[in-house]
């Protein structure tokens, strides 16, 4: 019997791979706070700040980047798009990684581990940059000419400048975590699903680089880094093969009882039996023969009416 093959779907949690949720909450928790710490350890390099920011942007004008006034030109052609750009930095970032995670963690634990280290490294790797490399952001350079959209149309996270801002630092701009954190969101949205509309998770990591080039709060050079950093925490940090696989619809599949990579066998009523249908056969060879001897004179060898073959075939050996 064969069967169609349907389009994937998730998979049932793993509710031994999950860990405690206290546990877990604490250590995320632990983590941020971390880093938080340590971005303010790096603050009032301001001189620093502004070389380094000098630096770079003669780099990327040596590397021919498109300028970050150009994406900031479109976005002030409309107030509500700049105010929708500024909402979307202010507001997305943090709660979207922490949706990420909660949805991780109670549907696909094993994802769940592997991206909480991913992000763990990442972000470890970030803070390392912010302190060897502080970095005024491209609002802050003259040399830019682009306007603190966040300051002037609002709504901003940061102080109105540096030296009063209590809350973060605003010289860690390199690298960018918005980016680094929004294109691991949609990296483990599209590993750990399966449908066909999972690639449009890739739209998160777009709109974020958009958003923070043209609000003015990083470089072009920012998010390369970032992906950079990325790249090398899922070369060392693989996924646990068996968080790789996930079933489909029907759990069989015509070939070998399972699904490619879904590990589902077939069920036992869905199996050609080998030996019901030998015995089905023997059963059809004996009905046969018993219509045969009741009716000898229909059956193809009966004496009675012997086959013809053409002269010289052997029809008598």
């Amino acid at each position: 019997m064969t069967y169609a093959r349907t389009e994937p779907t998730d998979q049932e949690p793993d509710i031994r791979a999950r860990p405690p949720l206290v546990r877990e909450f604490l250590l995320v928790a632990g983590l941020f706070l971390a880093y938080k710490f340590g971005r303010r350890a790096a603050n009032g390099h301001v001189e620093e700040a502004f070389r380094n920011a000098g630096n770079v942007w003669d780099l990327e004008r040596a590397l021919d980047l498109p300028g970050e006034g150009a994406v900031q030109g479109v976005l002030l052609h409309s107030q509500p798009l700049i105010h929708a750009a500024n909402t979307y930095y202010a507001t997305v970032h943090f709660p979207a990684t922490v949706l990420f995670l909660v949805w991780l963690y109670w549907r696909r634990p094993l994802h769940y581990l592997w991206s909480r280290r991913i992000l763990a490294v990442l972000t470890g790797g970030a803070l390392v940059l912010h302190l060897l490399f502080p970095l005024a952001p491209p609002r802050m350079l003259p040399a830019a000419g682009l306007v603190d959209t966040g300051q002037v149309y609002g709504p901003t996270v940061y102080g109105a400048t540096p030296a009063t801002d209590t809350m973060a630092n605003q010289f860690a701009a390199m690298p960018s975590l918005h980016v680094g954190w929004a294109v691991m969101v949609a990296v483990g949205l599209i590993v750990a699903t399966r449908s066909r509309w999972r690639w449009l998770w890739l739209l998160h990591p777009a709109i974020t680089l958009l958003v923070v080039v043209g609000t003015a709060n990083h470089y072009w050079l920012d998010a390369v880094v970032v992906v950079a950093l990325l790249a090398v925490a899922l070369a060392a940090l693989r996924l646990p093969r068996a968080a790789r696989n996930v079933p489909a619809h029907l759990p069989w599949a015509a070939d070998g009882g399972a699904v490619p990579g879904g590990g589902a066998h077939v069920p036992a009523y869905a199996v050609p039996d080998a030996d019901a249908d030998a015995d089905a056969d023997a059963e059809a060879a004996a009905d046969a023969y018993a219509v045969g001897a009741a009716h000898p004179a229909r059956t193809p060898a009966s004496p009675a009416h012997p086959a013809r073959t053409p002269a010289g075939a052997g029809a008598g050996r």
